[in-house]
């Protein structure tokens, strides 16, 4: 079994190593420092399952890994990612994730996971079962503002909340500004936020600048 780490952290990567050799030996280990590299090792092949962090430093995790689905299709991917299962999780399923698993999470759930995903199936945690199960037994409960939002929608205003220009987001994401511009301005109305300074301060309240 190979796996492709992929993480702009080597201490991150190491230790994800170190992890999953403890529980078995027959695995080899690929690694992937940005969004590049990894696409270049995917489109080589030989790997049975990616591990992908969200925040990468050239390229949204995201559009990293609807890349991978467009690749490689079959190929299982679980995001391991710092950001909180309320603000991605889902986000990751709708673009093609196989499972969702926060960085500070025990060693013996990482291995459960990468079972079940390897398995074929999806891997989501209690926390986070529990969610969904609520939704959709109460599917009239009212959503946060930003869960109404796309993925897209959501990169733009959050790099727009860190005090990035629009021209270096659009650069940065691959589009073009009036793309760019349009994301914002559909986000903000989402938001019913009039400008930047609203949404500063509503980004800062709801945890949307966590990197």
């Amino acid at each position: 079994m190979k796996i492709l780490i992929v993480d702009d952290h080597a201490v991150v990567r190491r230790g994800t190593i170190e992890i999953v050799s403890d529980f078995s030996d027959d695995v080899e280990f690929d690694e992937a420092g940005s969004s590049a590299e990894a696409l270049d090792k995917v489109a080589a092949g030989g790997h049975d399952l990616v591990l992908l962090d969200i925040s990468l430093p050239d390229e949204s995790g995201l559009e990293t890994l609807k890349k991978i689905r467009a690749a490689r299709p079959g190929l299982p991917v679980l995001i391991l990612s710092m950001h909180p299962e309320e603000e991605y999780a889902v986000r990751t399923f709708k673009v093609g994730a196989d499972g969702y698993l926060a960085k500070g999470s025990a060693p013996d759930e990482l291995v459960n996971a990468i079972r079940k995903v390897l398995s074929g199936g999806k891997y989501v945690s209690a926390s986070l079962s529990d969610r969904l199960v609520s939704e959709l037994v109460e599917p009239k409960r009212t959503k946060r503002p930003q869960e109404l939002l796309s993925h897209r929608e959501y990169e733009v205003l959050a790099m727009l909340a860190k005090g990035n220009k629009l021209t270096a987001i659009a650069e940065d994401m691959g589009l073009s500004v009036k793309t760019a511009s349009t994301y914002k301005t559909r986000g903000m109305r989402k938001l019913g936020l009039t400008n930047n300074a609203e949404l500063v301060r509503y980004a800062m309240a709801q945890g949307m600048l966590k990197d």
